[in-house]
């Protein structure tokens, strides 16, 4: 099964709100399984310049743009569908 790949920046605190919302969202039955690969793009930037985005945090299952940028519970639960209905394709 492919992972969610998530960019994120250490500090950056659209960052921090997606973790904290993810962590939410995982706590509910049918997120519980998702499993998220976190990419720094500072620690791992030869990595993340293979992707098209400018904002973090951006959310990626394989080489499809899921979400970029500041991201609400109502937006992260929709990326959630859309990977399980993508991953579900494959």
């Amino acid at each position: 099964m492919k992972e969610l790949t998530v960019f994120i920046l250490k500090r950056c605190p659209h960052c921090i709100r997606a973790k904290k919302l993810i962590e939410t969202l995982q706590n509910q039955p049918e997120y519980e399984d998702i499993k998220i690969t976190y990419i720094d793009e500072r620690k791992e930037g030869a990595l993340a310049k293979q992707y098209d985005y400018y904002y973090v945090p951006s959310f990626y299952v394989g080489d499809i743009k899921l979400h970029e940028g500041a991201i609400t519970l109502e937006q992260l639960q929709d990326v959630f569908d859309r990977y399980q209905n993508h991953v579900k394709i494959d």
